[in-house]
């Protein structure tokens, strides 16, 4: 799978160590965003990886913050995007199955590398279920549209 990778400052260890971990999986990645070590705002990570996975250009994508919030808030907002925060292997699993997320936003403070290893094995390898979760994300779309996701039916 083509997979864009994002951290600021906060997530560089984990990033690292997930980074080595997928290609050892067989994963093509990409990082965006240099992060040398100095502050870097998460804003900006999470704008390239969500473009990346918007425009195609990457299957997924996979942000690491501190919290992982502010790169799931960043995410967002880019078209297309249903970015999850996962601190365990359920929360990632679901986010899979019934949202479809195509973006996975970590904590590093809060779950570490051993974890976070876990945690992307499973988003990466459970699929989307569909069926009656595919009319919520159509929903979604809709309100990305501007329109009232009531009007979706099926």
């Amino acid at each position: 799978m083509k997979i864009a990778l994002g951290t600021d400052h906060r997530g560089m260890a984990v990033a690292q160590s997930l980074l080595t971990h997928l290609r050892a999986e067989g994963h093509d990645i990409t990082v965006l965003g240099e992060c040398t070590g100095t502050s870097i705002d998460y804003p900006d990570v999470a704008f390239l990886v969500a473009k990346a996975v918007s425009q195609h250009e990457a299957e997924r994508g996979i942000l690491i913050c501190g919290t992982g919030i502010g790169m799931c808030i960043a995410a967002n907002k880019m078209r297309g995007i249903r970015a999850a925060m996962a601190q365990d292997e359920l929360a990632a699993q679901l986010s899979r199955t019934h949202n479809d997320a195509n973006v996975l936003c970590l904590s590093a403070d809060l779950i570490g590398q051993t974890l976070a290893k876990r945690v992307v094995d499973v988003w990466t390898k459970t699929d989307f279920e569909g069926g009656r979760h595919q009319r919520r994300l159509n929903k979604i779309a809709a309100i990305e549209r501007g329109d009232d996701p009531a009007i979706i039916k099926s």
